[in-house]
């Protein structure tokens, strides 16, 4: 199981041993400050990830459809499948034990898809369409000045910069998904799809949940264990998997693409590319032991060229790795 995820955990480890490496993110913003922003505001907790602390692992597979290969030459798309998967649900942040009746915090799966022969890609959504900071140096502002508690100095932020109040207002409007299984995620960054002619379509990925949506009022999120998602599932699973459509929204001339703050109309196309089957839980051990990346794409899939939030992802990613292995 973990032989697949060696080219990941390798890159991570040059963090480890005390290898240097150089940000990549547009505006040059330190990822080890981002780390210990994030560590200022929910705690340092050894052991453990500086974002997406609380959550836990499971298994599955990815099985594209037919039209999937027209969009893309990428091998989980244009191939038969089925792809095994190893993923990971969880909250939002940096605290180990954020309650999941929590409204305005993100629930998110990033996956692992074994292409065979050591190769993967990853997939990683959160349950809002948009992220809260435009840059790096924004949200490492945005971090820095909640760790203040400087309730004049948060309101001037988001009052200089209403486009990170867009995430919470989002969630804020609507109510508490009752399970991780039972709620849409989204890709906040927009990638481009290269076919086997060399077509290219610029798009964002959303799962949508095969259940339904379902969701909770407050007076039954005030009813339920904080920690209800894990029994939920383990309940749900033990009747049958948890099946997700995999779509790709298709992007228009005009859309922004390097702005993960930027919401796209709702009334887009998209294209189902697959299902995603979530069979069982999983050691955690099993995510612990690597990085679920966004940045690790194959040919046939490209990332954004002048996100910063996204660019930054890997090495900051790599920062929290490195911490909690030591």
């Amino acid at each position: 199981m973990l032989a697949r995820f060696a080219a990941v955990a390798a890159t991570s480890a040059m963090l480890v041993f005390g290898l240097s490496f150089s940000p990549v993110a547009a505006d040059d913003t330190d990822p080890e400050a981002l780390v210990n922003a994030l560590n200022a505001v929910f705690g340092a907790n050894p052991g453990k990830r500086a974002a997406h602390t609380h959550g836990f692992c499971v298994k599955g597979s990815f099985v594209p459809t037919d039209e999937a290969g027209k969009l893309s030459k990428a091998p989980h798309l244009s191939g038969k499948g089925p792809w095994p998967v190893v993923g990971r649900f969880s909250m939002g942040g940096g605290d180990p034990a954020a309650p999941n009746g929590q409204k305005d915090n993100v629930r998110a799966l990033a996956i692992h898809i074994d292409l065979g022969q050591g190769n993967q890609t990853d997939m990683v959504m959160i349950s809002a369409p948009i992220f809260a900071a435009k840059t790096p140096a924004k949200f490492l502002e945005l971090l820095q000045t909640v760790a203040s508690k400087d309730k004049e100095k948060i309101g001037a932020f988001f009052a200089a910069n209403p486009e990170s109040t867009r995430q919470k207002a989002w969630l804020n409007a609507r109510p508490v998904p009752a399970s991780y299984a039972t709620t849409p995620y989204f890709g906040v960054h927009t990638f481009t799809l290269t076919n086997a002619a060399g077509e290219k379509q610029i798009i964002k990925w959303k799962l949508l949940p095969k259940a339904g949506e379902a969701s909770l009022t407050d007076d039954e999120v005030k009813a339920k264990d904080p920690d209800f998602y894990k029994p939920e599932l383990t309940d749900r699973l033990a009747k049958g998997p948890v099946e997700f459509d995999v779509t790709s929204i298709l992007g228009q001339p005009g859309d922004a693409l390097d702005d993960p703050t930027a919401l796209w109309p709702d009334d887009r196309k998209s294209v189902t590319v697959g299902t995603l089957t979530i069979s069982a839980l999983e050691d955690d051990a099993t995510c612990d032991t690597n990085m679920f990346d966004p940045t690790n794409v194959v040919e046939g899939i490209e990332g954004p060229e002048n996100d910063g939030i996204f660019k930054i992802r890997s090495p900051a990613y790599a920062v929290s790795f490195s911490r909690r292995n030591q």
